[in-house]
């Protein structure tokens, strides 16, 4: 691979500017058609097989023959062991993150609700739990102890009755750290499974893998496939696209500091997206080379080399608010507002998933410990789209309670809708219940 550093650079004021920026925000994450035949295939068999599906899949994909389910099962027991086995500092970080995680997620948990109207009717809503919940944490490539902390969590706090996790163990490498984040975060069993075959479990249920009611976590192509493909069976969080950051500095932020909240992300993978936005072009060049010089000494050097080549960006544009369309216009995963005034920019920001004031605030800490959610939309979904919370661990059932009085009422306003729909039977069921 060549040394020579390529970052692209735009700018709002060239001509060709608009169709440049579509290029560079293009992604499409599911799926090509072998991916889909695929996961199809792995889908079918763990539906038909179930178990024996399950290990032929951890054979021929992680390396790991094993006889029975029992192998590929952790208990409880076996994620206290992990916790006590990692080292102090390990146990402690993980207990701090917990608890940021927790207490900020406590503050999203929605109440039942009820009125009573002048005639009797009571109308309302209550609030329940999913019963179960399965997290898919990725494995291979990283160790992700605070993605568990991140999709586990916020289920615990929803009063979720339980929490099943799977993970790969590719060679039946089992990391220690993983395991421990799941005890913290209130996992009850863990399957060492991965891949579309790990998805498929948890929504159709195996003789070992219970049946889940909706499937979070991120994972490769091949997982994000099998979400997609199963929901409808069962919920799902998201369909996850490649980390991306979005950066708009005032030119006021240390370059080597910028450098490396870009790195943060662009060191996921090589689809991972970086982009900084500044109307102080000297600053962009300031930046630049600060991302040649700091870029040789990451650990994952080629990983984050090919992903700011591929998808990153320095874009100049003419001012504050210029910027503020960009944001709008991309609607970037991690948003960090490195200005000297955040606050006055935070109305503006309809889109984004997770906002980070100021120069101090790095992604980073969003990613571990901050206490808000990291599992957030990509690809420009946080239009639409939220943080996973605790809301996506929990239903809302409609209240309606009518006296006789009150249905007496509502079923003259229900009967003329049902009879203009042509719907009798609603209109007849309504109207046994008037009074004359």
């Amino acid at each position: 691979m060549s040394t020579e550093f390529e970052v692209a650079r735009l700018s709002s004021a060239d001509a060709d500017f608009e169709e440049r920026l579509d290029a560079l925000l293009a992604w499409e994450s599911v799926s090509d058609t072998r991916v889909q035949h695929s996961v199809d295939e792995i889908i079918a068999a763990v539906r038909q097989q179930g178990d024996a599906a399950l290990l032929e899949y951890t054979r021929r994909f992680d390396r790991l023959d094993a006889g029975s389910m029992a192998e590929l099962s952790l208990g409880s027991q076996r994620l206290a062991e992990a916790f006590e086995r990692i080292d102090s500092q390990q146990r402690e970080a993980l207990e701090v993150a917990a608890q940021r995680v927790r207490e900020y997620h406590q503050r999203q948990k929605p109440t039942s609700w009820q009125y009573a109207e002048a005639d009797g009717t009571v109308l309302g809503q209550q609030v329940t739990p999913l019963d179960r919940a399965g997290i898919y944490v990725p494995g291979g490539k990283a160790a992700y102890p605070s993605s568990v902390l991140m999709n586990a969590l916020p289920a615990h706090v929803a009063g979720v009755g339980e929490i099943v996790m799977t993970v790969p163990t590719p060679g039946g490498v089992i990391n220690d750290l993983v395991l421990a984040a799941a005890h913290v975060a209130g996992v009850e069993r863990v399957f060492t499974i991965g891949g579309a075959q790990a998805v498929a479990a948890m929504a159709y249920g195996t003789e070992s893998v219970p049946r889940v009611d909706k499937i979070v976590g991120p994972g490769n192509i091949f997982v994000a496939t099998a979400k997609r493909a199963v929901f409808g069976q069962v919920g799902i969080d998201m369909i996850a696209g490649p980390s991306e950051i979005l950066v708009v500095s005032d030119g006021s932020t240390d370059p080597d500091w910028l450098a490396m909240d870009l790195f943060s992300q662009a060191e996921h993978d090589e689809d991972a997206q970086a982009i900084l936005v500044s109307w102080d072009e000297a600053h962009l060049d300031a930046v630049q080379d600060a991302m040649q010089r700091l870029l040789p000494t990451l650990e994952r050097e080629p990983i984050a080399r090919a992903s700011i080549a591929a998808r990153g960006a320095l874009i100049a544009c003419r001012d504050q608010a210029e910027a503020i369309e960009l944001v709008n216009r991309i609607a970037p995963e991690h948003l960090e507002l490195s200005v000297g005034n955040p606050e006055e920019l935070l109305p503006m920001v309809r889109h984004a998933g997770a906002i980070f004031m100021g120069r101090y605030t790095s992604e980073a800490l969003g990613d571990y410990c901050a206490g808000p959610n990291h599992v957030l939309p990509t690809s420009g979904t946080a239009r639409f789209s939220s943080p996973l919370g605790v809301y996506d661990f929990q239903k809302r059932s409609s209240i309606i309670h009518c006296t006789a009085e009150s249905a007496s009422q509502l079923g003259k306003t229900a009967s003329v809708l049902a009879r203009g729909e042509s719907l009798t039977a609603h209109a007849r069921s309504a109207e046994y219940r008037m009074r004359d």
